[in-house]
């Protein structure tokens, strides 16, 4: 597993850029024939494109790259459970093999919301391999800061709109 957990690292670093761009902090990048060809992170914020996942953004620039819109023979590390957009995406261009770091319940499409995956049997035209759940921890920490400082800045400016009362404070 020292490969995958490699790989995984390298799309936590992504997910910090994200961060550094006030995006949620996701991070994916493509791997062919055990290289590193593309890179991605959440941009969504950044570019005010609602369709600027990790994911996407590193399959956008792995098919820039090898000049194809198959990816075929490669494989997406990314630190979240891909959405329903960001699997039709990854079905569409036919990746091989996706490996997950943290869970999503809200959106995921790998089995916590969704599972079209599994349906091996159906009349998709590709089929991919899915492993989640890799670096988990450190994956879902960096989420979990994440929003528990948008809360804490969110309830600040609240605070400081009110002329600096806190919500229980009565004046004297």
């Amino acid at each position: 597993m020292g490969e995958i957990s490699r790989f995984m690292q390298q799309a936590l670093l992504e997910a910090d850029l994200a961060e550094q761009n006030g995006d949620v902090p996701v991070g994916a990048i493509i791997v062919k024939s055990g290289q590193i060809i593309a890179r991605g992170h959440n941009k969504r914020e950044f570019a005010n494109d609602v369709t600027a996942h990790a994911e996407i953004v590193a399959i956008r620039k792995a098919c820039k790259n090898l000049q194809r819109w198959i990816l075929d023979d490669c494989e997406l590390y990314v630190t979240l459970e891909p959405c329903l957009m960001c699997f039709g995406a990854i079905i569409q261009a036919r990746i091989a093999n996706i490996y997950f770091g943290a869970y999503d319940p809200k959106t995921g499409a790998c089995g916590s919301v969704a599972e079209i995956a599994t349906l091996k049997d159906s009349a998709l035209n590709h089929h991919t391999n899915i492993v989640g759940g890799l670096l988990e921890e450190e994956c879902a920490k960096k989420l979990t800061d994440f929003f528990q400082k948008k809360r804490y800045h969110s309830k600040l400016n609240k605070i400081n709109k009110q002329g600096g009362k806190d919500f229980g404070q009565t004046e004297k």
